[in-house]
């Protein structure tokens, strides 16, 4: 998505893992020097012998593939001993002796750390993407919620990046990431795991769903602003567009089985069943981060001495002064209005109007969710053969007007050509995610990346909630089906945003910010 987003999630791939012939030839990156100075500290020298992203949990977060989801004093350097078993993780021998072969083939998921993180994300991806279809249909069957009121659902899940997200993004960078991300998948799995016990003892209500969505929306803001500064202390710089493009492919494939599953479950067990299984995934995905061995460089103290309205205004200037992560946050800010307008009365429009039932809802929305695996894989061979910034322009303006197919979904030849508009749309959404994503990781200083990522994100997923009620205000005013033309013929004159940056005059994205006077 031009945005990076889920709902309740992340909110959050398979991937080329050849390693690239040049520096310029990663997503994101030049040929050139790294020039700030904390990374050179502490992690220069880490090379490949062999990034997720937005993502929504990231990811996604986004906004997240098929559901197309949204976007983000001096620090201590990493400690010389963590510098050096990153180092020496990266360049050691594939145990395998499989050689060139077996790198291409697995790449970073021959790295313990980061494989428990993917396992991890891609578990609870798989549960996310099960209550993206899962809730509402739980708010239509169950509790015959209005269009308006299933909108709202989308809406809270994204209102606590208005309330909290700037604030979140300064506490997250004074505290150790994983614990807060811990926390996050604790408290997510007893919320969701309350929505089946409330339906089992009949006293489920649509403020009970709203409040859920609520709290695990603010659960999300901490996990994901966490999650994007955790995943480069668990891979190399160099790696991080491989590892984003792994998460965000993982993620991808699992919208396409999620919704389907949620359309059987909902269909042999109740639509609540899919919200048990996206609970236990918060489990899994907690069980996964408790066993990861890498431990991050302490939190500097000369951080923490400094107000927190400091650190959120650096963070906004930091965003406002660079006119790369300007253009990508405005841009990012207007496409996921559009989108989040869409998605929350999709699955309204395909149940009432286009006349589906549970589960060829979820799977029209997993065929449109199959895109998403295919922009995972091309996202990097993109950047390498036309430059990563000629990638992300062609992706995130030419992808969009293929959503006005979306709306032409009916029962028969229709439903095919609105599954192709979706595969599309999905597709360029998660490629240029992959690419963003790796831009943000590595060109932002690090002591800076939390900040800059949440004031990004506070921008860009602060219209979501609009989206949705947007989308609702429409859909009960004029019908789901003329709603869906209006957002999708909006969406897709939100690529030219890109063209008013310097973004058109390179080919490929800048390593590093350039010096301001």
């Amino acid at each position: 998505m031009g945005a990076d987003a889920s709902p309740g999630r992340r909110t959050g791939s398979g991937t080329q893992p050849d390693r690239p012939a040049s520096p310029d030839a990663v997503p994101g990156r030049q040929m050139g020097s790294d020039t700030h100075p904390e990374r050179r500290a502490g992690l220069s020298g880490v090379s490949r012998a062999a990034l997720p992203g937005s993502t929504s949990r990231a990811g996604s977060p986004a906004p997240r593939p098929g559901f197309p989801s949204p976007r983000p004093s001096p620090t201590a350097s990493p400690s010389p001993s963590s510098a050096s078993t990153a180092s020496s993780r990266s360049a050691a021998p594939s145990p395998s002796g499989g050689g060139r072969a077996g790198r291409r083939r697995w790449g970073l998921l021959r790295q313990r750390d980061f494989r428990l993180l993917w396992i991890g994300e891609t578990t609870s991806g798989f549960g996310n993407s099960l209550t993206s279809v899962a809730l509402p249909l739980v708010a239509i069957t169950t509790l015959r919620a209005s269009t308006l009121e299933v909108a709202l659902l989308a809406a809270a899940a994204w209102v606590p990046w208005l309330l909290i997200g700037l604030p979140a993004g300064a506490w997250v960078d004074r505290l150790p990431r994983r614990p807060v991300m811990l926390a996050c998948d604790a408290a997510s799995f007893l919320l969701f795991l309350s929505v089946p016990v409330a339906a089992w003892q009949g006293v489920l209500t649509i403020g009970h769903l709203l409040a859920v969505a609520l709290l695990t929306g603010t659960g999300k803001v901490f996990f994901q602003t966490a999650y994007q500064v955790y995943l480069p202390s668990v891979v190399a710089p160099a790696d991080l567009p491989e590892g984003n493009a792994k998460l965000q492919g993982a993620e991808s494939a699992v919208q396409v089985a999620g919704p389907g599953a949620a359309g059987v479950i909902a269909q042999a067990f109740g639509a609540v069943g899919g919200v048990l299984v996206d609970a236990a995934s918060f489990l899994a995905s907690g069980l996964c981060l408790l066993a990861i061995r890498t431990r991050e460089a302490p939190v500097a103290a000369g951080r923490r001495a400094t107000t927190l309205r400091r650190e959120i205004g650096e963070g906004l200037r930091f965003v406002a002064g660079d006119p790369y992560l300007r253009v990508l946050t405005v841009f990012g800010a207007a496409s996921n209005l559009a989108l989040m307008g869409y998605q929350a009365i999709l699955v309204v429009f395909l149940v009432r109007e286009a006349g589906m039932g549970s589960g060829a809802a979820g799977g029209l929305v997993a065929a449109m969710s199959l895109g998403g695996v295919a922009g995972a894989l091309v996202a990097t061979p993109l950047s390498r053969r036309f430059g990563s910034a000629r990638a992300l322009i062609g992706c995130e303006a030419l992808a969009p007007p293929f959503g006005l197919l979306i709306p032409t979904a009916s029962p028969g030849p229709g439903l095919a050509i609105a599954a192709a508009g979706g595969f599309v749309l999905v597709a360029g959404v998660v490629a240029g995610n992959v690419i963003k994503a790796s831009f943000r990781q590595t060109y932002t200083p690090r002591r800076l990346l939390g900040r800059v990522s949440v004031s990004m994100q506070f921008v860009n997923y602060g219209t979501i909630p609009l989206g949705a009620l947007l989308g609702g205000a429409l859909g009960e005013a004029m019908g789901t089906r003329p709603a869906m033309w209006v957002i999708m013929a909006g969406l897709a004159l939100t690529g030219p945003i890109l063209l008013a940056g310097p973004l058109k005059r390179r080919r490929d994205l800048p390593a590093t910010p350039e010096p301001r006077p």
